[in-house]
């Protein structure tokens, strides 16, 4: 019976080139020869297959079960989110209730600034730590470009938001499934997880800041809101992950700092107002002041009401004993057959595109046109599809290549390599494994399936700390969460970017290059006195 060998070819590095081939095959098509990214995704699926299949000597049948349970397991939750959140923002368009989130943001602060924390840093940082799958990207990114940001920028900034609330990620998954993969405590990895992120809680918040306005002199009137909303975070996330454990720690921290950033503004408004370059003219300002004391609360809270909807649905049906029997609405269905083969699980209910449709729904009949809003809904769901036919073919095949990469042993093989290498530096590069396996597989959780058990069996082979090191790869993998081709597929979607993936990721690779490099100094120097 075939077993999957990592080092197929008796040397490793060869084997290691091999295996990045799939890998670098999207970076070239994308970053340097600008191909659409459903043809550099397949083009790499493809690659993938054959190598799998020629080189790691798996048998066909084995392979083309991978590719099912992929493009399966892609379909449902991945793209099943992203359809549903954009559908939910298509729908708020189509209704008029966009304008008024629009109106509504400017009410409590026109500041690009602020509401760039308000909504990429804390409001996505809640929907990544209750939802998860694509939702902190798609949601925000398609808000900010709904209210005026260049959908670049748009799509950038959510990318570079996104990354620490990865690390607990959808009601602390990644953290809880790491300890069950390396059998370390749960309490400590969630504790180590935390004391990781706190230094870049803090500063993400100037980075975006600065990412934003291309200048650091912009921070000198948002310093202090972006200390709040960065001590907030960081401080409710580390007490609950400590104490309570990582279920709820990044939702606590990003509702603490929602929360503090409003009433901050309304305490204290920011006096210089920064907008962008077309967008200072002191009557724009005056038209968009004045245009929001025409807006009761009524309507905001009908324009806000698919979102409203969401954030109900997703706490009650997590929090709520009598709700839980939801969970249990699922099925397991087995697709692969070789080693390592189990039942993938799909949840129909409480998984977040059905939740986000439900919310939808909601939204949509309560801000429609009377005699209208059912057509509305199916005609905005149908052009929701048509719309998103190309990103569907992207998650599709960079999941099942992702799969492909994993059973047959080529990701083991890049990660055996890179801690081979690093020897006693090992700990420098442990964040970059995390990182590699979130950027082949789009998902935190799914890294710490691949590579946590080598970070624990590396780290007890060199002396560390085997919880500090493994914690370091699901927070590294929120490094590599930025670049993931599946997750610029869907900013790209939300953002309206479709066929220029390739810019968002040539942007957003800077920023997860330092992110990484300054994640292994502070692993390396801390292991060294644990």
């Amino acid at each position: 019976m075939w077993e999957p060998i990592g080092d197929a070819l008796s040397n490793m590095f060869f084997s290691t080139v091999l295996a990045l081939i799939p890998i670098l095959c999207i970076l070239i098509c994308l970053g340097f020869l600008k191909i659409k990214a459903y043809k550099a995704t397949l083009l790499s699926l493809a690659l993938a297959f054959l190598l799998a299949v020629t080189v790691w000597k798996m048998p066909i049948v084995y392979a083309g079960q991978v590719v099912i349970e992929g493009i399966l397991t892609a379909v449902w939750p991945i793209i099943w989110v992203i359809i549903a959140s954009i559908f939910t923002y298509n729908i708020t368009v189509k209704t008029g209730g966009m304008s008024i989130i629009n109106k509504t943001l400017s009410n409590i602060s026109p500041d690009r600034r602020i509401q760039v924390l308000i909504l990429a840093f804390a409001f996505g940082g809640f929907l990544e730590a209750a939802a998860g799958f694509g939702t902190a990207v798609a949601i925000p990114a398609s808000l900010l470009a709904g209210i005026g940001f260049h959908p670049i920028f748009a799509a950038v900034i959510c990318l570079i938001a996104n990354t620490v609330p990865v690390a607990f990620g959808g009601i602390g998954i990644p953290v809880i499934t790491l300890a069950q993969v390396t059998g370390l405590s749960l309490s400590e990895l969630s504790t180590f997880v935390s004391y990781q992120l706190i230094v870049f809680i803090l500063v993400l918040p100037f980075v975006l800041v600065v990412v934003l306005t291309k200048s650091f002199k912009t921070l000198k009137d948002v310093f202090g809101i972006c200390l709040v909303s960065g001590i907030s975070f960081a401080l409710l996330q580390t007490i609950v992950a400590v104490y309570l454990g990582p279920e709820l720690a990044a939702i606590a921290g990003s509702l603490a700092s929602l929360v503090c950033m409003i009433i901050y503004v309304k305490i204290r408004p920011i006096k210089n107002i920064w907008l962008f370059p077309q967008e200072r003219d002191s009557q724009e300002i005056a038209v968009a002041q004045n245009d929001t004391k025409g807006i009761d609360g009524k309507q905001q809270l009908v324009a806000w009401s698919p979102y409203i909807a969401l954030f109900i649905l997703i706490m009650s049906v997590n929090l709520i004993p009598q709700l839980k029997f939801l969970h249990n609405m699922a099925s397991e269905i087995q697709f692969y057959f070789g080693p390592d083969g189990k039942p993938v699980s799909f949840q129909w209910i409480t998984t977040p595109g059905t939740l986000m449709l439900i919310s939808a729904i909601i939204g949509g009949l309560v801000q429609g046109e009377k005699g209208r809003r059912v057509k509305d809904l199916i005609q905005t769901f149908i052009a929701t599809i048509k719309q998103l036919v190309p990103t569907i073919l992207v998650v599709s095949s960079i999941v099942a290549m992702a799969k492909l990469m994993g059973y047959s042993g080529m990701t083991s093989i890049i990660a055996v390599f890179l801690a081979s290498i690093a020897g006693k530096a090992y700990p420098f590069i442990s964040p970059l494994i995390g990182a590699l396996g979130t950027f082949v597989t789009g998902s935190d959780t799914s890294a710490n399936i691949l590579f946590g058990a080598l970070q624990k069996q590396t780290a007890m082979e060199i002396g560390a700390n085997p919880t500090w090191i493994a914690a370091a790869n699901t927070v590294g993998a929120s490094a590599g969460k930025m670049i993931s081709p599946q997750s610029i597929a869907i900013a790209a979607s939300a953002t309206g970017l479709v066929g220029k993936e390739g810019k968002i990721l040539n942007a957003t690779i800077p920023y997860c290059i330092g992110y990484t490099i300054l994640l292994g100094i502070e692993i390396l120097v801390i292991s060294l006195v644990l």
